[in-house]
This record gives structure tokens, C-alpha cells and sequence, in this order.
């Protein structure tokens, strides 16, 4: 028995129409793929991220207004999800989001960040059908170029999914505060 709710019900970031129907069609029965949902803090949303790096509650109220501050700024931010219906349960996500340049006659990258897939059904290919689709859209939307970070052992994962290794990253990170700015 489903436990989904359905795409019309939710409020989207985004139309779901811009994923790309090929990766629709190619996932499993048993899973859904759709943009992130402004009540998607209740379906494992933070506890997958937190798998990445830390994901600490923010409450309800907070998930909300940072959904509602993505979603002003249209065409920049396209999260999406994959969700077990037996459960309404988030085991998947990943986002890309765009900048707009100045240079290559006003150009626009795609940037790839935050892949997850719950432990419980990693192996399934669902990160590369995350990459597929987020590429899908990145390319839709226009980009010259999608790039992204990642580790030197998740490398092979990403050439997989048609990435080639180029340049260096370089970070520098703000000294730890206590606490993050909300809006």
C-alpha cells in the first residue's frame, strides 16, 4: 500500500515537469523522483543530508522559510528527491544550482551538490539517476558546463556519470561560531 503523497498535493520548489522524463521512466516502480517539497522536513530531508556533513534541526518553521528563500529566486535552485511511496520517505537527494556569468557571453554553470542515498538502498544506482537528472536539468536551463566537488574516492563514481577530473579545489572556511544566522 502507498503511503505517497502526491505530487499535487505538495508545495514544490520547482515544476516537476523540468526532470527530465527519461530518468522518470527508468526508476524502479517502487520509487518516485519529484523537487523538493516545502513539507519535506518531515521525510527524512536532514537526517539523509546529515550522511554528507552536519544537518542540524532547525525546526519547522526555520525548513520552511529557508524553502520559501530557495524558491525566490526562480530558475537558480533545483533540489530533487526520490521517495520510497511505501513509506513517503525521503532515500534520496541531490541539487543543482545555477550561476549566472558575466563571462562566455553571459553563460550559465550548473553547480552539483549535496548527493545523498540513504544506506538502506545504496547499490541501486539512485545516486546516478540524481546526477542524470540533475545534469538533465542543467543542461535544460542552458549551462555551458556543470561541475563538482567530491572526494578523490568518488571520483570513478563521477567519470561513471560523464564527469572528467579538471584543476584543483581550494577551500577556506569561516571560523566556527556558535550559531548560524537564520533568516
Amino acid at each position: 500500500m502507498s503511503k505517497l503523497t502526491p505530487d499535487a498535493e505538495l508545495d514544490l520548489l520547482f515544476a516537476p515537469s523540468v526532470i527530465p522524463q527519461a530518468i522518470r521512466d527508468a526508476l524502479p516502480a517502487d520509487l518516485h523522483i519529484r523537487p523538493l517539497a516545502k513539507s519535506d522536513y518531515t521525510r527524512n530531508h536532514l537526517p539523509l543530508l546529515s550522511i554528507l556533513s552536519p544537518a542540524p534541526d532547525p525546526g519547522p518553521a526555520a525548513y520552511a522559510a529557508h524553502f520559501e528563500l530557495l524558491r525566490s529566486a526562480p530558475q537558480t535552485y533545483f533540489t530533487i528527491v526520490i521517495v520510497a511511496p511505501a513509506t513517503d520517505r525521503i532515500v534520496a537527494v541531490g541539487t543543482v544550482f545555477l550561476e549566472r556569468k558575466f563571462t562566455r557571453g553571459l553563460g550559465v554553470v550548473g553547480h552539483i551538490e549535496d548527493i545523498a542515498v540513504d544506506n538502506t538502498v545504496q547499490g541501486k544506482g539512485l545516486g546516478k539517476r540524481i546526477i542524470l537528472a540533475l545534469l538533465g536539468i542543467s543542461e535544460a536551463m542552458g549551462c555551458y558546463k556543470t561541475i563538482l566537488n567530491c572526494s578523490d574516492a568518488n571520483i570513478p563514481f563521477y567519470e561513471k556519470c560523464g564527469f572528467a577530473k579538471k584543476e584543483n579545489e581550494m577551500a577556506k572556511y569561516a571560523p566556527e561560531r556558535a550559531h548560524t544566522p537564520r533568516l
